[in-house]
């Protein structure tokens, strides 16, 4: 369930194998909850053309605590014909001032992927 108004949390996922962005990616993203020690799926999506999944959260529901972005790289690679090590990539990230945007970009190749923190 994607929401409309531009989500605090961004992401780009890259190809850096090929130089482009990273098109059609699945990924999920989930909140922990902190008393049970178990994810919360909050939201799906599907990068565009450009690696971008817009409205992955509010900022009503973008709230401290831990949360993590998983992103499908192996059906990736897959979809391109190609062999790749990770089935997946999962990013887990805490969110202290759920005021401040966060952009988490993923920057892949078959056998290797890298992240960090952007505003």
């Amino acid at each position: 369930m994607m929401t409309s108004e531009r989500s605090p949390l961004t992401t780009r996922v890259l190809n850096i194998s090929d130089g482009v962005p990273a098109a059609r990616v699945s990924l999920s993203l989930h909140r922990l909850d902190s008393q049970l020690k178990l994810w919360n799926m909050l939201n799906l999506g599907m990068t565009d053309e450009d690696g971008r999944c817009p409205g992955l959260i509010s900022r009503e529901a973008f709230l401290p605590g831990m949360y993590k972005l998983r992103f499908e790289t192996g059906a990736y690679w897959t979809s391109l014909e190609r062999d790749s090590f990770y089935p997946y990539a999962e990013v887990v990230f805490t969110v202290t001032d759920s005021m401040h945007n966060i952009h988490l970009p993923l920057l892949m190749s078959c056998y290797s992927y890298s992240t960090y923190m952007g505003s």
